[in-house]
């Protein structure tokens, strides 16, 4: 289908605005202007209680933001890792769906601010989500969590780090997870699909961009072969726990999204994708503008609260 007129009103607004390209300026030109993309989160939405903290992490404390639901017994959890490209976006450009996945799914919601590039490339973002999915399994009392009923989830670079925290939680033998949230994931560091030659220009998210984030994140390009930043390059996705996939029909990630779902369904692993037609890179986390980021909480609902 065309590109839906929301896509085309936020896209016009995104320039009135001012803000470059991403990966047009530089690193700290583009962390500005992107911190700006929370006005189009809409009100806050009301969660029971939010509060910062820091965790201990591999390299030092790593800060989270915990978001609680109204109901006291233990509930699931879910551990989210903000997109940006591994090297913008904070606990704020991510507040809007954090707050609406804790209302809707009734999960304590945990958003971890990692380590982001260029000052600390791969493996420092994966690492530190890893180890705050750890942290949450082992407080999961003090948190009010079901410690059996844990789910990690992220959009765009987001969730490339949730897949790859499956994998490492396989890999490792803990924590154990219950489900991956995996939307419009980066899965390969390669621009060579159909999705990059339809969507290489004139949206949120474009190939330079991407480009321009994978030169920043890895430390050089061997690094790209490595499954943990490259999951779809994984030799075996079996033992993984159910997952969803979420992709955008114009969005240069969109097949090796779906590509990484097909991947575990080959390796038997249950897996629910869904794509958004008409829609753009981003629309999930701008709760304010597009009615499809109030479908993908809704799908997700009884996923989370399925976690046994």
């Amino acid at each position: 289908m065309p590109l839906s007129a929301k896509s085309k009103e936020f896209l016009e607004m995104f320039a009135a605005a001012g803000a470059p390209p991403l990966g047009s300026v530089g690193v700290a030109e583009t962390r500005a202007s992107f911190d700006g993309i929370a006005a189009f989160g809409g009100p806050p939405v009301p969660v029971a209680m939010v509060e910062n903290r820091k965790i201990p992490g591999p390299a030092g404390d790593i800060p989270v933001r915990i978001y609680a639901p109204e109901n006291t017994s233990p509930t699931p959890a879910l551990v989210y890792f903000h997109g940006g490209g591994w090297v913008i976006g904070t606990l704020d450009t991510h507040d809007p769906i954090c707050r609406h996945l804790t209302k809707e799914t009734g999960a304590v919601v945990v958003s971890v601010d990692y380590r982001l590039a260029p000052e600390h490339k791969f493996p420092a973002g994966p690492e530190d989500c890893y180890a705050a999915t750890c942290w949450v399994a082992d407080h999961a009392a003090e948190l009010g969590i079901d410690a059996k009923r844990i789910a990690v989830g992220g959009d765009s670079a987001g969730g490339n780090l949730a897949a790859v925290v499956s994998l490492m939680a396989r890999d490792r033998g803990k924590p154990k997870i219950g489900f991956p949230l995996l939307v419009y994931p980066v899965t390969d560091h390669s621009y060579d699909t159909a999705s990059y030659r339809e969507n290489a220009k004139d949206l949120l998210l474009e190939k330079d961009s991407m480009v321009w984030f994978w030169n920043h994140y890895l430390a050089s390009p061997a690094d790209g072969e490595n499954p943990y930043a490259s999951p779809l390059r994984a030799k075996d996705l079996k033992g993984l726990p159910p997952a969803m996939v979420v992709t955008a029909e114009f969005d240069p990630l969109r097949d090796e999204g779906e590509a990484y779902a097909k991947r575990l369904r080959e390796a038997g692993v249950p897996v629910k994708h869904k794509r958004y037609d008409g829609v753009i890179h981003g629309f999930a986390m701008l709760t304010g503008v597009f009615p499809e980021a109030a479908q993908v909480v809704a799908d997700v609902v009884g996923e989370i609260r399925a976690i046994r």
